[in-house]
């Protein structure tokens, strides 16, 4: 089976993709003895395949991931995905929004408008590692925003939450070649549905607040998303779309997207969790979300503007 490597640096990224990063990197397929068929420039400076066959994909993301690194042992500016070269095109994105979709953490920024973010952030980040029950973390942090007005959450949308960089640029060219995109989210849906349309998904799913004479009763609609919903979301969309979860990308940073990161074609940690680094081997840790499209073999002029 042929495999391909897809090295990416970011466009703002003060080192280029250049023929000593890809020298690096021949080196590193080299050690596990990986047969190099040839390389093609996606984006000149920024993103080029490599073509190998003869080993795991596996085994080359560890062999890399020791190798690109500077005379300090810490890790280059430069992010890489292996995959089989075979479908590596996806007719389906599956996203989460906090932390991946968007810069923040919504939850936390409401907690932020009314004084209390240390409280509510502490819990947020112990659940999205791992270290807390996801549906108990989100009920106690709900019912600490109890009487918050709906008039608040407008303006934290408006104010505080910001598209990743490159979101957009990933949802629109995936959608404009016919590809699935929707946004599942262990957040709400005050906030997936604004970002569905800004971001332009064809579908979101996340949990619902619950409002009285238009405060927050302190309850979130039951049953709640969680890391077995957004799989369910995988599972069951793909069924409808006639395609199998192979076709599918996913992307996330939090423990409860571990089971669909897990399940999808490509599932890509995107500047994740500790823990959700340790068992996700494609991950983007320094580059925009765009740099999903050049995984996928998409070329500069395939991409829409943002």
């Amino acid at each position: 089976m042929q495999n391909v490597l897809t090295l990416i640096t970011s466009e703002n990224n003060p080192v280029p993709l250049d023929e000593r990063l890809v020298n690096q990197s021949f080196i590193a397929l080299e050690k596990e003895k990986a047969a190099i068929d040839n390389i093609a420039w996606l984006s000149e400076g920024r993103a080029c395949d490599i073509f190998f066959e003869g080993v795991d994909a596996d085994k080359v993301t560890a062999q890399l991931r020791a190798s690109l690194v500077n005379k300090e042992g810490a890790a280059l500016p430069v992010d890489f995905i292996v995959q089989p070269r075979e479908n590596r095109r996806k007719k389906m994105l599956i996203a989460d929004m906090d932390s991946t979709i968007i810069n923040q953490e919504c939850i936390d920024e409401l907690a932020d408008a009314i004084g209390i973010k240390a409280k509510v952030s502490g819990i947020t980040e112990r659940a999205m590692n791992g270290e807390l029950d996801f549906k108990e973390a989100l009920r106690e942090r709900v019912m600490l925003l109890k009487g918050l007005k709906e008039s608040l959450l407008e303006g934290v949308y408006a104010e505080r939450i910001t598209l990743a960089h490159g979101a957009k640029k990933l949802v629109k060219t995936m959608a404009k070649h016919d590809a699935h995109c929707r946004l599942v989210s262990g957040g709400f849906t005050f906030f997936t549905s604004r970002i569905a349309q800004e971001a332009g998904f064809h579908a979101n799913e996340a949990n619902t607040l619950i409002f009285n004479d238009g405060a927050l009763t302190g309850e979130v609609g039951e049953p709640i998303l969680d890391k077995e919903s957004k799989l369910k979301s995988l599972r069951e969309t793909a069924a409808s779309l006639g395609i199998t979860a192979e076709d599918v990308l996913a992307i996330g940073d939090g423990a409860n997207d571990l089971p669909m990161l897990k399940a999808a074609g490509l599932g890509v940690a995107c500047h994740a969790k500790p823990n959700v680094k340790s068992e996700v081997a494609a991950q983007i840790n320094f580059c925009g979300l765009d740099a999903l499209l050049y995984a996928q073999g998409y070329k500069d002029e395939d991409i829409v503007s943002e």
